[in-house]
């Protein structure tokens, strides 16, 4: 074969299944010109004679095996580097793929100019759900050449190698390789990527697919998505002091403030969301972790941060564990603190009390939420389900706290409803809040999910309730927070609530805020002859029809 243009490595460990189709996804793309080298970290599964059958089928095809498992993405990598013959190279993970244009896109952006690398847009695919989005959408959303990364410094976000093109004369000039032996290479490697390179240019077409499993057992889950082990932080803040370090020796201190804000939006962030799930021990250690780290970050970074971030990154520095669990349900939703305490000079402060140190009160200052005087409909409550207990039927009883901390509610009952919808047809279920201290509200209610009405062809799905509150005409929507381990309740759903049967499992989210989860499952004959064809039928041309058909009959 004559010398390739592109070499697009493929690293994988025991993932026979799976890499079929991610060389797959190589071989068909438009540009021809390529080579393709699988680098296997020393699989003990089928890998190797996957790779072998694979190389056997396509000349372009190289199969590289390392003599030791590295534990890694980076030793596979390098390996790739040193036999790779094409003057540009892509790297692909074995459970992702490329779009078919990839190549080709991104060797035109080179070939337009003399760059260092290329970059195009990430599109992620949620393997439970099939959803599709695209990774920080804001960053590829038209074409652009910049002259070096000072030109738009948000770009530390985008932090994978396997969305870019890279000039192998760029990587040789630097002796860029990728740091072996640590996790959370991609960042060290890109953020070296972006302070070197002279010229880069970002396309919007998309360039990656990337598979993303958020709730995969501890076991099968990606490196990044094992946040439940402390060595996992660990790894992630070893990898910051690295950039640091490399910022300050290669010149880029002034990059400072804008990297540390992405680790603390970014990295940090990601844990923050599962802190409520934690117990006091992890959360000790991770605090061990973590503060003496937060204590080198530009103060900049931090005034950046939405305020909710903010206080749990303070109470995790100030050791006030049980606070950091309330404070980090919710984030990003609204969800107000259980209480907040007001100074002489009506400085309003996150908790029961107000902090002694300065860091600590500029901090925990939430007196920029406007918590009393923002319209209702974006006011901040916090409903918590503080009970659940199996009720007749297909029924669950819920106890519910309502806390108010900026009294917006006038003392006396509440009118609240709990509402879920699943199909397209919301269950509207009201009950009666009442006081029981100034800002906090108790009731009761009894949700009969038989009474739900389901689409014909029954329903297949997650929903979560939500909790509704009037006041003076006007309405407020907000999450239902629910214990965050209590014992599944199932039940089973007759004829009546749709054509089919169901079974309806009440549960804890298990992650993120923890809300109420309310899982329906159809059941029976029908549920294997109805839905598949409603499935089939469900184009856009005959739910057009259907319209039309329901507008008719009124």
């Amino acid at each position: 074969m004559s010398t390739p243009d592109v070499t697009v490595t493929v690293i994988v460990y025991n993932d026979a299944e799976r890499l079929p189709r991610a060389v797959a996804s190589v071989r068909r793309q438009t540009h021809p010109g390529i080579e393709i080298v699988i680098s296997d970290d020393h699989s003990t599964d089928d890998t190797p004679a996957v790779a072998r059958r694979l190389a056997a089928q396509d000349p372009r095809i190289v199969h590289l095996r390392l003599d030791e498992n590295s534990g890694g993405c980076s030793a596979p990598r390098n390996r790739a580097l040193e036999i790779a013959q094409a003057p540009y190279l892509m790297f692909l993970d074995s459970d992702d793929e490329l779009p078919e244009r990839a190549v080709e896109s991104l060797l035109a952006a080179h070939r337009e100019r003399d760059l260092d690398f290329a970059m195009g847009a990430v599109q992620r695919v949620r393997v439970d759900n099939g959803r599709r989005s695209t990774w920080m959408p804001h960053l590829v959303a038209e074409r652009r050449t910049l002259d070096g990364i000072e030109a738009d410094p948000r770009l530390f976000f985008e932090h994978l190698a396997t969305s870019k093109m890279y000039a192998r004369a760029f990587l040789d000039r630097h002796g860029l390789r990728f740091p072996e032996g640590i996790h959370y290479e991609d960042q060290l490697f890109s953020a070296q990527a972006y302070c070197l390179a002279k010229t880069f240019t970002i396309i919007p077409e998309p360039v990656y697919r990337w598979y993303v499993a958020p709730y995969a057992d501890s076991h099968a889950a990606s490196i990044s998505n094992q946040r439940d082990r402390l060595d996992n932080v660990r790894d992630r803040v070893h990898v910051q002091r690295l950039i640091d370090a490399f910022l300050a020796e290669s010149g880029h201190e002034s990059l400072r403030e804008d990297k540390d804000y992405k680790f603390l939006k970014h990295d940090f962030r990601m844990y923050a969301g599962d802190l409520p799930h934690r117990d006091d021990a992890w959360l000790a250690s991770f605090a061990d972790i973590v503060d003496p780290y937060l204590g080198t970050l530009a103060p900049g970074a931090f005034a950046r941060l939405p305020r909710a971030e903010r206080v749990v990154l303070q109470l995790v520095r100030d050791r006030r564990l049980s606070d950091v669990r309330t404070a980090a349900r919710g984030l990003g939703h609204g969800v107000a603190p259980r209480e907040v305490t007001t100074d002489v000079d009506g400085r309003v402060y996150w908790g029961d009390r107000i902090p002694d140190a300065e860091p600590a009160r500029r901090e925990l200052d939430v007196t920029d939420l406007e918590l009393d005087t923002r319209p209702f409909f974006s006011a901040q409550f916090r409903h918590e389900i503080t009970e659940v207990a199996p009720g007749p039927g297909a029924s669950v009883d819920l106890a519910v706290r309502t806390y108010d901390p900026a009294l917006r509610l006038p003392v006396g009952p509440q009118r609240a409803a709990v509402l879920v919808t699943p199909g397209r047809r919301r269950l509207t279920v009201p009950f009666r809040l009442d006081p029981v201290r100034p800002g906090v509200f108790e009731g009761q209610v009894r949700l009969d999910l038989a009474s739900a009405r389901l689409p014909l062809h029954g329903f297949e799905g997650v929903r979560h309730p939500v909790l509704r509150l009037r006041h003076q005409g006007q309405i407020h929507t907000g999450l239902l927070l629910a214990p965050l381990t209590f014992t599944p309740l199932t039940a089973r759903v007759p004829y009546h609530a749709g054509a089919t049967p169901h079974c309806v499992t009440v549960e804890p989210e298990g992650h993120n805020p923890g809300r109420l989860q309310i899982r329906w499952q159809p059941q029976g004959t029908t549920a294997r002859v109805l839905r598949p064809l409603a499935h089939h039928l469900a184009t856009p041309r005959m739910k057009q029809a259907a319209r039309l058909a329901a507008s008719i009959l009124r």
